[in-house]
C-alpha cells in the first residue's frame, strides 16, 4: 500500500468509528509505526481533514444534533472531575478546554469527553502523567465547548456548574 492510499484508508477508518482511534491501534492495522500515523494525520489535517486529537485518539467530530455553547469556568485542580462529571452527567459531552494564554493567546485542548467513565480515565491519566491542567496557567479560568441534545440539557448544565461555584458569570 502506498503512502496516500493508506492515508485516504487511515482517514476513512477514523471517520467510521464512533470512538476516537488511537495512533497505536492505527500503526498495528496498517503494519508501520506510531509515528508514520501521526505524520499521516498531520498531512491529512493539513489538506484540510477535520480531524481531532484527543486524549484518547483521533476522531472526526460528527454534526450530532443538538447545540453547542461555550461555559466559562473557574476551580482549583482538584475540581476538576466534579466539573466534568457535573457536563456529562447531564447527557452532554465536553468537546474541549480552552484557556487565553498570555503570550500564546487561545490554547485549547481537545477532551470529547462523554461518560464518567471517559471523565474517569481522563482524571486518572492526568495523574500518571503528574500533568497540570491548561487552566493551572490561568487562576483556574477557562472555557469549556460542551454539546448538548438539547437547550435544557445546557441550562442544566449551567446549573450544576452553578451549585458547586464552578461557573464564571458576570
Amino acid at each position: 500500500m502506498h503512502a496516500e492510499e493508506r492515508r485516504q484508508a487511515v482517514l476513512k477508518v477514523i471517520e467510521e468509528s464512533e470512538n476516537p482511534v488511537s495512533a497505536a491501534s492505527l500503526a498495528a492495522r496498517f503494519s508501520v509505526s506510531r509515528q508514520i500515523i501521526v505524520g499521516d494525520v498531520a498531512l491529512l489535517r493539513a489538506a484540510g481533514a477535520e480531524i481531532s486529537a484527543t486524549p484518547r485518539g483521533y476522531l472526526v467530530l460528527k454534526n450530532n444534533m443538538g447545540i453547542t455553547g461555550r461555559i466559562a469556568c473557574q476551580h482549583s485542580a482538584g475540581e476538576m472531575e466534579d466539573e466534568l462529571n457535573a457536563i456529562v452527567d447531564q447527557g452532554c459531552t465536553v468537546e474541549d478546554v480552552i484557556v487565553e494564554h498570555p503570550i500564546y493567546g487561545q490554547l485549547t485542548g481537545p477532551l470529547h469527553l462523554t461518560s464518567r467513565y471517559e471523565v474517569s480515565q481522563f482524571i486518572s491519566r492526568s495523574a500518571k502523567e503528574d500533568a497540570r491542567p491548561l487552566s493551572n496557567l490561568t487562576e483556574g479560568i477557562h472555557l469549556h465547548t460542551v454539546t448538548c441534545p438539547d437547550e435544557d440539557a445546557f441550562r442544566r448544565v449551567k446549573e450544576k456548574l452553578r451549585e458547586l461555584g464552578i461557573l464564571l458569570e458576570n
